[in-house]
């Protein structure tokens, strides 16, 4: 009523109010609010863009306009359909909408769904109509390879007991007069047997003169009292899983996520978590009642953001419903509009072509993180680092923080990042209050290792990056090793290392391993990075100034350079210790022996010190990218100064080339068993098909010209690409009508008889010929 006139009248309540007064009570906003929120972060999303690139203002919707969006309804025929209705008619606890959203990066829109509990309806919880429509919704995403977004608001699976039946049952007891005494068992009369026959199964006894319907099973009329939800559960389950794997997913914890809904929030893996809502699988006071006394107090002792973000569970938090949604339609700008679609280049204030002038210490710990995104300095000044600046946005950042990961820009072009913290950290594992023994425990973890939870956030990096988000990687590798400690080898570091090389072998985009200035990579941390994984994807490159080898020098001369060898190459080295030495060969009296030996050792333990340092820079040398080259285990090495030039280009290139060389292979009619061998032999000669086509003189390093070349002849590659696609499948059929001439001939036939009359008699007079 602000600013009105008095006379205005109050508004009649709104038939949502209730709701959405329930729905705050809970800590979360009426499902069908949602969609204003996702306008308004976008709208947020135009305005911060705009503010950045003034040129992309000329493509800005206007507001309130960049996001339409229709509801989904199953029909009566159990499918989908896209409807315009009244908030709140719906007869389900889930609701779902298609949403057409034009964003910075798609300025002629991109199409998400949206499925959400509505915590109003029966408190959120899964029955089978729940279940089957988070279904079909997740399928639709599948089907058109766009992201899936899960607002998590829910109790679990529904329970529940058949309410009609508790008038009319009756109770068979021990002693009627004293029902203290128990009773037998519960039965209906043969009015209530006829009235619910359908509900319960029943068998007929007699007793005391009279016929009785014993119950033996309770069925129910309705449906959703027990295991036909715990059988949907597992149907959205499994759902959630595929869908991880093949669309973008992402869920947003807006309220408490309980059992099922648990589940589908780790399923869907990326999760944003709002402050003060928890995960869990079981509430406190059912807990409580278990241990049989009070132990927790609440459910965020369980699962709130303390515990879920610290574990890797959630992704990120956000401070409210708001927060979050901003979060994942920022998320959503590095990913691509569908499966299989170029990933979006946005425009970048920084330019390509410029040094990256933040350096880290020589053996000196430093934030990782200015390496990906620069720092301010002291005088007030900006040192850039590899990446964009401000383009940087890490996702895991409560859980095992020896490893940093997230998604960053270079020159506009988006990319995973793994890099590798260098400071020691603290890592708090909590009291547990159901165990009065337990006490917070407080490890350190050095900074350059790996340890069993930062492998495994590691591999989980990578899995995102790659299922649904089809970005390119880019890992700062800098480890010295795994941690081996009896602690760590009883917690599963090698499962968990193990896990990196499994994500990497299904990794389908170029990733780029650098080992950075005065950064290392050594042992058992290499060979889990090494191209040779998949060296259809995987590039390494090293830094002038970085270290490769199994062991650090000092490691190695204690192996191979012992005491025992550095005098040797003392008495090479230095004439007194050598003259010494000369002398003790010859045949001297006890006295005299006894004075030579005695300043040699004086000798020794004045030169030792320095000859040991001699032996770790001869170790040492053998760790260069020099010989990283030389050897072919790096593809080159690089200047830190130059590596954004570099890498802009490689990048551009490489996903040019990518997008090529899968359109020029998808033309596979057959699987066999030998195609995972024969897939490398395809990529090389697509590949040479490529470079005669282009040619571009020293092809394979001339990443600028090619890539160029690519986006200057797309056209008539397409053309060229489409003749070869149509010359390998003539020689597909033809090597299948050969191998199996009966059914290949039969397949000849069904689609001759098929064809129109004059298609038909086209083919024949081309046989003829």
């Amino acid at each position: 009523m602000h600013l009105l006139p008095v006379s205005t009248p109050y508004p009649t309540k709104n038939p949502l109010q209730p709701k959405r007064y329930k729905a705050h009570l809970m800590g979360t906003q009426y499902v069908y609010d949602f969609p204003e929120l996702f306008r308004q972060a976008i709208q947020n999303s135009w305005t911060q863009s705009v503010k950045k690139h003034g040129a992309v203002g000329g493509q800005q919707p206007k507001s309130g306009e960049c996001v339409t969006y229709t509801e989904l309804v199953l029909d009566d025929k159990d499918t989908l359909q896209e409807v315009n209705r009244e908030p709140g008619t719906n007869t389900c606890g889930m609701v779902g909408w298609i949403f057409h959203a034009k964003t910075p990066e798609y300025p002629k829109g991109r199409k998400f769904i949206v499925v959400a509990n509505d915590i109003t309806y029966m408190i959120g919880s899964f029955g089978p109509k729940e279940d089957n429509y988070f279904y079909k919704c997740t399928e639709l995403a599948r089907k058109l390879g766009i992201p899936r977004i899960y607002l998590s608001a829910n109790s679990g699976a529904r329970l529940g007991v058949a309410n009609e039946l508790m008038p009319h049952f009756k109770v068979a007891w021990n002693d009627a007069s004293k029902q203290d005494n128990g009773f037998k068992y519960l039965y209906l009369d043969d009015e209530a047997q006829k009235r619910f026959s359908k509900d319960v199964i029943t068998e007929v006894i007699s007793e005391d003169g009279e016929k009785r319907h014993k119950i033996v099973t309770i069925i129910g009329a309705e449906d959703g009292l027990g295991v036909e939800c715990l059988r949907g559960s597992g149907l959205i389950a499994g759902a959630t899983s595929k869908a991880y794997n093949d669309i973008f997913t992402i869920t947003l914890v807006t309220c408490r996520s309980v059992g099922i809904g648990a589940y589908l929030v780790r399923l869907g893996q990326r999760a944003v978590q709002i402050e003060g809502q928890p995960i869990i699988l079981t509430g406190a006071p059912a807990l409580n009642n278990v241990l049989g006394r009070e132990i927790y107090t609440s459910n965020l002792q369980l699962g709130g953001t303390q515990i879920m973000y610290r574990n890797g569970v959630s992704h990120m938090t956000g401070t409210d419903d708001f927060d979050g949604v901003s979060k994942i339609v920022e998320w959503m700008s590095f990913i691509p509009e569908k499966r299989g679609s170029p990933i979006p280049v946005s425009p970048s204030t920084d330019v390509w072509d410029r040094d990256v002038v933040y350096t880290p210490p020589q053996k000196q710990p430093y934030d990782v993180r200015w390496m990906i995104g620069g720092r301010p300095t002291e005088e007030g000044d900006f040192e850039p680092g590899l990446f964009d600046k401000d383009s940087f946005v890490e996702t895991l950042g409560g859980w095992a923080r020896t490893v940093v990961v997230g998604r960053a820009r270079l020159g506009g072009i988006p990319m995973g990042v793994i890099a590798v913290e260098t400071r020691s950290v603290e890592n708090i594992t909590p009291a547990d209050p159901a165990n009065p023994d337990s006490i917070e425990q407080v490890t350190n973890e050095a900074g350059g290792v790996w340890y069993p939870n930062s492998a495994f956030k590691t591999a989980q990096a990578i899995n995102d990056f790659n299922n649904g988000e089809q970005l390119p990687l880019m890992i700062l590798a800098n480890w010295r090793g795994f941690s081996g400690g009896q602690r760590d080898m009883y917690n599963e570091v090698l499962k968990y290392g193990s896990y990196i090389v499994d994500a990497l072998v299904k990794f389908e985009q170029p990733i780029f391993v650098y080992i950075p200035p005065f950064g290392e990579l050594r042992g058992g941390s290499w060979v889990v990075v090494d191209p040779t994984i998949n060296p259809e994807a995987m590039e390494m490159y090293a830094d002038v100034d970085a270290r490769g080898g199994v062991l650090e020098p000092e490691g190695i001369i204690g192996i191979k350079y012992r005491k025992d060898k550095q005098l040797e190459t003392m008495a090479r080295l230095d004439p007194v210790y050598a003259s010494l030495k000369k002398q003790m060969a010859t045949d001297l009296p006890k006295e005299q022996a006894d004075e030579l030996k005695k300043k040699m050792t004086i000798r020794e333990k004045q030169l030792l010190p320095v000859y040991s340092q001699i032996a770790i820079q001869f170790a040492d040398l053998h760790d260069r990218s020099g010989r990283m080259k030389a050897k072919g285990v790096i593809r080159d090495q690089l200047e830190w100064v130059n590596s954004r030039r570099f890498f802009y280009w490689r990048l551009r290139r490489r996903l040019n080339e990518e997008y090529l060389l899968r359109r020029m292979s998808s033309t596979v009619l057959t699987s066999t068993s030998g195609s995972d061998i024969k897939a490398p032999e395809a990529r090389k000669r697509n590949l040479q098909f490529l470079e005669s086509w282009s040619g571009v003189v020293n092809f394979n390093t001339a990443d600028r010209e090619v890539s160029e070349w690519y986006e200057a002849n797309r056209k008539s590659i397409t053309d060229r690409i489409e003749s070869v696609k149509a010359d390998n499948l003539a020689t597909e059929l033809s090597s299948v009508l050969r191998t199996n001439k009966n059914a290949a001939m039969r397949g000849v036939r069904d689609v001759i008889r098929t064809m129109p009359p004059e298609e038909r008699d086209q083919i024949l007079k081309y046989l003829r010929d």
